[in-house]
């Protein structure tokens, strides 16, 4: 389940990424704004993650 989720954090992390950058090639703030919030959202969910995994330890 732990390797599931980090897998989610990666995908959600590189979804934000492509949407921020193609929001700024096409000049769409508001598309820029939704990636940078899906990339926080997989940011978040990879530092759960590691925190999950040093108590684990």
């Amino acid at each position: 389940m732990a390797g599931d989720q980090k897998g989610k954090a990666k995908a959600e992390q590189l979804k934000g990424k492509v949407k921020e950058t193609m929001g700024k090639a096409v000049g769409n703030e508001r598309m820029e704004t939704e990636g940078r919030v899906e990339g926080a959202k997989g940011d978040a969910r990879e530092a759960k993650e590691k925190a999950k995994d040093t108590f684990k330890h």
